[in-house]
């Protein structure tokens, strides 16, 4: 009797777990396609991972100790990858967590930035991502920036 329990109760939340599974990996591959596109300055995939109005935001310590928070605008993030620049700008990110709620997505993810091969700052990028007609769409990302206590 326990087996046929087991057995029934295996069989009714396995699809959901598969499921979930299969939703997350979507919405690593846009996450980790950000990053692609970052690497190469390809700004037709940039644009294609970001939802139409989606924000950019970083909390960041201030000169004078204060927190602050930076806005920038979609379009000038895009504009800023796709000028060309001597050095690759290469965000090494490591994705520790992603929540899944219906149609809103979670990702979690510490950083390293590199201008080419050198050390520029790190933290950790925060995306809340919409699933839409045509897929999972980035639509806010925030990050906390440093130079120093990056996570290894």
């Amino acid at each position: 009797m326990k087996k046929s329990i087991l057995l029934i109760l295996f069989a009714l939340f396995t699809p959901a777990v598969f499921a979930q599974s299969g939703e997350q990996e979507a919405v690593k591959k846009v996450v980790n396609n950000l990053f692609t596109a970052m690497r190469t300055n390809d700004t037709v995939s940039l644009k294609s991972v970001f939802a139409p109005d989606m924000v950019l935001q970083s909390v960041m310590n201030k000169r004078d100790g204060n927190v602050g928070l930076v806005t920038e605008k979609a379009v000038a993030f895009i504009k800023s990858v796709g000028t060309p620049h001597k050095e690759v700008y290469d965000e090494r990110i490591v994705i520790t967590d992603v929540k899944i709620d219906g149609p809103l997505a979670s990702v979690w993810a510490p950083y390293k930035f590199y201008i080419g091969n050198t050390f520029s700052h790190c933290g950790v990028d925060v995306f809340q991502l919409m699933k839409t007609a045509e897929g999972w769409k980035i639509i806010y990302i925030v990050d906390t920036r440093r130079k120093d206590n990056c996570v290894e």
